[in-house]
């Protein structure tokens, strides 16, 4: 049996002591925080900074790279500096080992999410040195926002699994400098690399003759670029899945998906829109799957992360060790970004550990944390399950008890075998690419 277009139902906000936010309504500012960061809003210094391709490119351009409105978006033909951008997304000389790129561990047919069998990336040098997060995907980034701690509420935005960055720009910065991953040695080792590349004639002819005399310039530059190239191009926000085409009146869900997405709004059952919205917000053509919020959800330590081999190392999140800034907010340790649920069906590792490696895993995990823990949990001498292990002790209350957790144990899961994999098939239909 077949179903009609289902447009999904709006589902309640969380209450307002766990949130600040009831609507998609904070996303109206995108387009001018999206327009300061691609205006190198972040950087200070050369005036040059305001004016990106002027007198370098034709007018639409100077204009694309200005405005990035989400009405605008996606571009048919992208801007020089985003040209230039996908040239260096994919370029694996601008690497310490010669063999990594940004492609490498975001691969486009994964939805830019990471290819690695291993829950995280193999960088460094050597490709010998392992890094301690999953990469995430860079799909609908351009929808998100600078971090915000929400006055003091649950914050939201920011890239990276903490936040940390404020941009895309500034996102890009991380990787190419990064020890684990692709090694640098500073930023004058990378602009040499550039300068060397075969496009390097084409990104003086955008950003000015003389561009490499100045390494940090040259670098603010390149980081731009790569900016550009993922807010322009539509593969890295193509709407173009079976859940989209559904809504759009050209597709039918299955009996199965359709009662998958049922389970997924509904508050007693799922409740996964809580954080993974699934109604279209403002900005956007068509639902994200996030709230760009943060959430502890005390997922189970992975041995298979290296730092994990010391027993006293804990991936605090938004606390630390990685990111510094919030370290005195010790209620905030633990939490991990939301990410879009679109093209989940293809990753290969989820959540910021990589500790599960199949949807159903994950789903499984939602509905019986607290009913089964032994399930997911080492035991301890006496035999108990030694819940939340991936936070010290002392700070294992901050996860989240918010519904389908929150239940006993003993007590029934808020979900059944078959609505697991319901829920799973709903998910494989936010693939994008898809063709009846």
């Amino acid at each position: 049996m077949l179903f009609r277009p289902v447009v999904p139902s709006p589902v309640a906000s969380r209450s307002a002591s766990a949130s600040p936010r009831s609507s998609w309504g904070w996303l109206a500012a995108l387009p001018l925080v999206l327009a300061l960061a691609a205006c190198g809003g972040g950087d200070s210094g050369s005036s040059t900074d305001s004016g990106i391709d002027t007198g370098m490119d034709a007018a639409s351009d100077v204009a694309g790279a200005r405005a990035p409105d989400a009405a605008r978006l996606p571009r048919s033909t992208l801007s020089r500096a985003a040209q230039l951008g996908k040239s260096i997304f994919h370029d694996t000389s601008l690497s310490g080992s010669g063999r990594m790129s940004c492609a490498t561990c975001h691969a486009p047919e994964l939805g830019h999410a990471s290819p690695f069998a291993t829950p995280a990336a193999m960088g460094g040098r050597r490709l010998d040195r392992p890094g301690m997060r999953t990469p995430p995907t860079l799909r609908y980034l351009r929808f998100n926002a600078a971090f915000d701690e929400a006055g003091g509420s649950r914050p939201f935005g920011g890239f990276f699994w903490d936040g940390r960055a404020a941009t895309l720009k500034e996102q890009a910065r991380g990787p190419l400098l990064n020890p684990n991953e692709m090694a640098n040695r500073d930023v004058a080792d990378v602009v040499a690399k550039l300068a060397a590349a075969p496009y390097a004639p084409r990104f003086r002819e955008v950003f000015g003759a003389d561009i490499f005399n100045d390494p940090e310039l040259a670098f603010r530059r390149m980081t731009l670029a790569l900016q550009r190239y993922q807010l322009e191009d539509p593969e890295f926000a193509p709407f173009s899945s079976k859940f989209d085409e559904v809504n759009a009146g050209r597709a039918t869900f299955t009996a199965q998906e359709a009662n998958g997405l049922a389970l997924f709004n509904r508050p007693d059952k799922g409740n996964c829109a809580l954080c993974h919205i699934s109604t279209k917000p403002a900005n956007a053509p068509g639902a994200l799957f996030t709230d760009f919020g943060y959430d502890n959800l005390g997922v189970p330590r992975n041995a298979d992360i290296a730092a994990n081999a010391d027993p006293a190392f804990f991936d605090r999140g938004l606390c630390g060790d990685t990111r510094t800034d919030l370290a005195a907010r010790t209620d905030l340790c633990g939490s991990f970004k939301v990410p879009t649920l679109r093209n989940v069906a293809l990753r290969k590792h989820f959540f910021h550990n990589g500790v599960f490696e199949t949807l159903e895993q994950v789903i499984r995990f939602y509905a019986r944390r607290d009913t089964h823990p032994e399930l997911f949990y080492p035991l301890d001498a006496s035999g108990n399950p030694v819940v939340f292990n991936d936070l010290p002790r002392a700070l294992r209350g901050n996860v989240t008890s918010q519904p389908p957790f929150g239940r006993t144990a003993g007590q029934a899961p808020a979900l059944t075998h078959g609505e697991i994999e319901d829920i799973a098939a709903f998910l494989r239909t936010l693939t994008d690419g898809y063709a009846p």
